[in-house]
């Protein structure tokens, strides 16, 4: 079994049924998608999957259908922050109990003051609670959105007091000296990039792939990264379609309602408001995908 994430991993979204539950078997479906377009694996319930809006008892219903869809539990990460250290020991601890091993944690995005001692022992006590060695935990630095950054020196301390436990850490800040900074500080994670036009030099600087929302909607370009190819300033124009709306979430899954024909893609969960249509958007992502990627 993998012990670290590397390679091609999606963030995935979160389809959502009319009530507003997760669409288990339209999940399923989308990531066996992505696994024929060249994906590795997939995290369920990160940023992309607007996994702070789903609780423990959710989360774990949905790896469990997942599975049952025949979704390999070595290809499946899940989101495993909460703002109560407690939850992200509980769902831990069942998706262990379900054959997964990866689990991405945030700092303690509550409390913004927290300290780099207060956000190490946080996250020593998730660990140490979940007291289990075939957890493989991942770092998940993206201030711009928790709102509290995760210290080289934390990430290095842990790695040391942890060892493989502390498998990886994933870097959404788009920041690549940070980047930089990590892999200096704690060269044993595997580290992986969420911004997706650094893919290609970072793992040219022994990143171990990326975990990112694009290939939601642009695997293939992804891909190209990930194999070198000379596509960043197409992945730079792709990426600003979504970034440059007021909610790169739901601008996203309108896009993938527009590519699929299927408008339940809209959905999303509050404090989110979906759009009505996101065809404008898809056309202009068709632009930049053609020619097909040489």
């Amino acid at each position: 079994m993998t012990e670290a994430i590397r390679g091609f991993w999606v963030a995935s979204a979160t389809p959502l049924a009319a009530d507003g539950s997760v669409d288990s078997a339209k999940l399923a479906a989308h990531a066996k998608q992505l696994f024929g377009k060249g994906v590795d694996g997939v995290v369920l319930f990160g940023t992309t999957g607007e996994g702070t809006s789903f609780n423990v008892t959710e989360r774990v219903a949905t790896v469990e259908a997942v599975l049952k869809a025949g979704i390999a539990p070595e290809r499946i990460g899940v989101g495993g922050g909460f703002p109560a250290i407690t939850d992200s020991v509980a769902l831990s601890r069942a998706v262990l109990g379900l054959g997964l091993r990866h689990v991405l944690v945030l700092p303690p995005y509550f409390d913004r003051s927290a300290t780099p001692e207060g956000i190490e022992d946080a996250f020593a006590a998730i660990i140490d609670g979940v007291a289990d060695d075939r957890l493989r935990a991942y770092l998940y630095h993206i201030p711009q959105i928790s709102g509290v950054a995760i210290p080289t020196g934390v990430a290095a301390n842990l790695r040391k007091r942890y060892g493989r436990v502390v498998a990886g850490l994933k870097d959404s800040s788009g920041d690549f000296k940070q980047f930089q900074a990590f892999r200096a500080a704690a060269p044993e994670l595997a580290i992986t990039v969420g911004n997706e036009t650094d893919i290609a030099r970072a793992i040219a600087a022994g990143g171990a792939g990326t975990i990112c929302g694009m290939a939601n909607i642009a695997p293939e370009l992804v891909k190209a990264m990930i194999d070198g190819k000379d596509v960043e300033l197409r992945m730079q124009a792709a990426a600003e379609i979504v970034l440059k709306t007021p909610s790169f979430l739901a601008t996203l899954k309108a896009i993938m309602a527009a590519q699929t024909g299927d408008p339940a893609w809209l959905r999303v969960r509050p404090p989110l408001r979906a759009l009505s249509d996101g065809s404008a958007f898809k056309r202009k992502l068709d632009e930049l995908m053609a020619p097909a990627i040489a």
